[in-house]
């Protein structure tokens, strides 16, 4: 409303505001219950003061101090206080706004929120020591004693702790037109909540037959419940309103009191703090136990969107009660319903036999280690289904070191395991191409050197007896001459097939080009690997009988045994050169290297 106004004419509105307001609240306080020393039991002034302190501009505070100086002096004057008083007392009261508001600013720098329990804590701390300060100025300048002090005191802290609150807590709801927001039974609900204290209140002080200054506690209770920290610090504004006044006419439970007015000030004065102290606490917690449960639930909401997206749910088994909890997905990956009862046996039995037999061994390790645990196995729902689910948990332990509860995921793996799967068999479908000779099935040069390699090393390392036979087909370019180039495949094929049939389990037969063959011989002996080559050169010469649709071939073969040699291509350079030893002797024979 005051930003359109220039910087004059908005110093000057809230100079005026304040020195209205507070001239009305301190004649109406000083009217009022009185205590000792024409002191109110509430002064409800230092409270509105600074109250349009913290929500007016800096630039403004200095013009309602003067507006606030003039009020006070004259209220205390005409409450029949002398000059002098009068002039020590708004010294006293223009302190404590000052000091309240200094320490304020520097304990909340921010705008100060009543709907904190930090920022009550603190707006606390600073009225009750900005009290304190004024009234050891107010007992300093007036001469008074102890008494004095300790009313003083009370009764500024009463004003600020009971008034500001509702003030400023109104004035933003306005500013930010949060009060045109909201809807017409909420605010028909709070009228009607604050009527009730006010209600309520009235019928507890205005008779002292039945002590029932209990109901307006219940009543701002219920306003704070319903409307949090505005509506507690109203209704307590309203409390205070109707006790002091009721109890200022002489009617109610703590007028009645017999004892002196002092003591009786003191009471209702005790009453309200007690009130305030429980009320205006509560209400800042409970607004942030409802923001609590609203994150709560909010994070509860993304937890499940965040399980069904990434198939992945929640488990706990309580070790106590022996009970179990699924989440919703949990329910989903086990193909169940919503809230089917399950016990812990239910879920391990879930798993296909040799899989929970090893869940049930991990989890009981986890409980006796405390340790983390991660596990995959098959289950099998209860529409006959497998799925892979893998699971990771970790152990909750009690304060003395006992498990008392596992907590763990699980995952439906199963796209994961079948898509790996898939995968594997395409690699090893790729591997097989890769070291396959595609002409005769048998493994090609590169896989048969690298078999070969191995082999070597653990000749070397081990010990164990290695031979290697080389052999190619005898004539082989005039079978393709004559005959052309498929059947001299058609030949190697044969051959192959021939020879693979002759070796042994261990041995290894590779195609290494054209008509080349090795065969690597394991743990064979010089004379164990010479009856074995010799036994695949009379195989593929017997086998031209077997098939009189090919032209007959035979083979030419070079033996090398192992004898210590450096690599690979030593060993076959001997065999090799034992081949060209049998093609120079005839073909179609056997020999072995020196």
């Amino acid at each position: 409303m005051t930003r359109s106004l220039s910087p004059g004419v908005e110093t000057a509105f809230w100079s005026l505001l304040t020195a209205f307001g507070y001239f009305l609240l301190a004649a109406l306080a000083l009217y009022a219950t009185k205590g000792a020393d024409n002191i109110a039991a509430v002064w409800p002034p230092s409270g509105y003061f600074l109250a349009l302190l913290l929500l007016m501009p800096e630039r403004a505070r200095l013009g309602s101090f003067v507006g606030m100086a003039g009020a006070s002096i004259g209220a205390n004057m005409l409450g029949g206080t002398p000059p002098l008083g009068a002039a020590a007392f708004t010294l006293a009261n223009a302190s404590e706004a000052s000091v309240a508001l200094w320490l304020l600013r520097r304990r909340e720098p921010g705008e100060l929120s009543f709907m904190i329990p930090r920022a009550v804590g603190n707006f606390c701390i600073a009225t009750v020591s900005a009290s304190a300060l004024s009234a050891s100025i107010a007992t300093a300048l007036s001469g008074k004693g102890v008494d004095f002090f300790l009313s003083w005191l009370s009764t500024v802290a009463l004003g600020m702790l009971i008034v500001t609150p509702p003030i400023v807590m109104l004035a933003r709801l306005i500013g930010s037109k949060a009060l045109d927001n909201a809807s017409s039974r909420m605010k028909t609900e709070a009228v009607l909540i604050l009527t009730a204290a006010a209600a309520v209140t009235a019928t507890a002080f205005s008779q002292s037959h039945f002590p029932v200054t209990f109901l307006p506690c219940i009543a701002v209770v219920a306003a704070a419940y319903r409307l949090g920290p505005f509506g507690a610090a109203t209704g307590m504004l309203i409390v205070t309103i109707v006790a002091s006044l009721l109890t200022g006419q002489g009617s109610g439970p703590i007028a009645a009191i017999d004892d002196s007015q002092k003591v009786k000030v003191l009471f209702l004065q005790f009453y309200l703090l007690a009130m305030l102290f429980t009320t205006l606490p509560l209400a800042a917690l409970l607004v942030v136990q409802r923001r609590l449960a609203r994150r709560l639930e909010q994070s509860n909401r993304w937890l499940i969107q965040a399980e069904a997206a990434a198939l992945v749910g929640h488990w706990r088994v309580d070790l106590v009660r022996w009970t179990i909890q699924w989440s919703d997905q949990a329910y989903r990956i086990h193909g169940l319903e919503l809230g089917t009862p399950v016990n812990v046996e239910y879920s391990v039995e879930q798993y296909v036999d040799e899989d929970g037999v090893a869940v049930r061994k991990i989890l009981a390790e986890a409980v006796r280690t405390g340790e983390p645990f991660e596990y995959q196995g098959r289950i099998r729902r209860t529409d006959g289904e497998i799925r892979h689910v893998k699971s990771h948990g970790s152990i909750e332990m009690s304060r003395g070191g006992k498990a008392v509860g596992i907590f763990g995921t699980v995952q439906d793996v199963t796209e994961t395991v079948e898509n790996a799967r898939i995968l594997e068999a395409a690699r090893s479908a790729a591997e097989r191409v890769a070291n396959t000779d595609m002409l005769t099935g048998l493994p090609n040069r590169r896989h048969t050197l690298a078999f070969l390699e191995k082999a070597l090393v653990g000749a070397r390392e081990h010990g164990a007896p290695l031979a290697v036979a080389i052999f190619d087909i005898d004539h082989f370019k005039r079978i393709n001459d004559t005959h052309g180039h498929a059947v001299g495949d058609a030949v190697i094929r044969r051959v192959a097939q021939r020879a693979k049939a002759a070796l042994r389990e261990e041995d290894m037969l590779g195609r290494i080009g054209g008509e080349e063959f090795v065969c690597v011989l394991q743990r064979a002996s010089a004379q164990a690997a010479e009856i074995v080559a010799e036994r695949v050169r009379k195989a593929v010469e017997t086998g031209n009988t077997a098939d009189l649709d090919l032209p007959d071939a035979t083979v030419s073969i070079g033996l090398a045994v192992f004898n210590g040699e450096p690599d690979v291509e030593e060993l076959l350079h001997r065999a090799d050169q034992a081949l060209y030893a049998a093609k120079r002797d005839g073909r179609n024979r056997l020999r072995s290297a020196a």
